[in-house]
């Protein structure tokens, strides 16, 4: 087996590790310059890298620049080396390929009333693999859910089967809409250990603040608090539970994104 097939396999090795441990990583590709067309470097968020572009200053440069590729949220991107490191040689003629490495995104929906199926579809429809929970087993069943990309979970202790089902939340966007405080307070318990990308709590603001007012008693420090978005979703002025759905969808899009979730036609308003 030749070098440049090793690092191949290696580096397959090391993509197909990150996404089961549901880590995230960045795939940088050479498209043009004096190096080898193709030859890939994988960073993880550690800064550790596997394979190589050829030199090792310009592997170094890809390195340092891809804490603020992790950053930034955007999934590919196409840089010159004169827009990373100017005096680099050939900076102007040697072009790399970013590629976000993660898993595909997850959403766990907790309760699957009117707003919990509605949000579970919604999510398959858009490309999330969604894990809806719920104690009444009759609200779960695949003649009501046949969509592959919905699991459904019955939640016989609603700790534990938030617990499994989020991980260790990279990549997990988590809606709780139970029916009640009792059922919030044990999903949220269970959730915000996790950190996970994003955690919304349904109800108005005097149910949320109740419920967090509890996980602070019960010792969640201020900073994890501060992440819940309690009332959960986008301010569209939601009726219908389907309505309610698309808020609390777009506001975990943008917060994947990085965006306000503000209108992009607001400009033409203003003044």
């Amino acid at each position: 087996m030749t070098e440049a097939s090793d690092q191949t396999s290696s580096l397959l090795k090391m993509i197909e590790q990150v996404l089961q441990r549901g880590e995230i990583a960045l795939v940088v590709t050479t498209l043009s310059g004096p190096e080898t067309i193709g030859a890939k470097v994988l960073v993880r968020e550690s800064g550790d890298r596997l394979g190589s572009l050829g030199d090792p200053e310009l592997d170094s440069i890809v390195v340092s620049h891809a804490a603020h590729f992790f950053i930034s949220r955007e999934e590919t991107r196409m840089f010159r080396v004169s827009e990373l490191a100017p005096d680099y040689p050939a900076a102007r003629e040697i072009s790399l390929l970013f590629e976000r490495l993660q898993p595909a995104p997850r959403l766990v929906v907790c309760g699957a009333g009117h707003v919990g199926a509605a949000l579970a579809r919604l999510a398959a429809l858009t490309g999330y693999h969604a894990t809806l929970l719920d104690d009444r087993a009759e609200f779960l069943n695949h003649d009501r859910f046949p969509e592959e990309q919905i699991e459904l979970v019955v939640a016989e202790d609603w700790s534990s089967a938030v617990r499994e089902a989020v991980g260790n939340g990279r990549g997990v966007s988590v809606a709780v809409v139970t029916r009640g405080h009792n059922e919030d307070e044990q999903c949220m318990q269970a959730v915000v250990p996790a950190n996970p990308d994003y955690v919304g709590l349904i109800g108005s603001k005097r149910r949320t603040s109740i419920v967090i007012d509890r996980l602070r008693d019960a010792g969640v420090p201020e900073e994890q608090l501060k992440n819940i978005h309690a009332p959960i979703g986008l301010d569209i002025g939601a009726v219908t539970p389907e309505e309610v759905a698309l808020a609390i969808l777009a506001e975990i899009v943008a917060e994947r994104r990085g965006a306000s979730g503000g209108s992009l036609s607001a400009w033409r308003r203003k003044g």
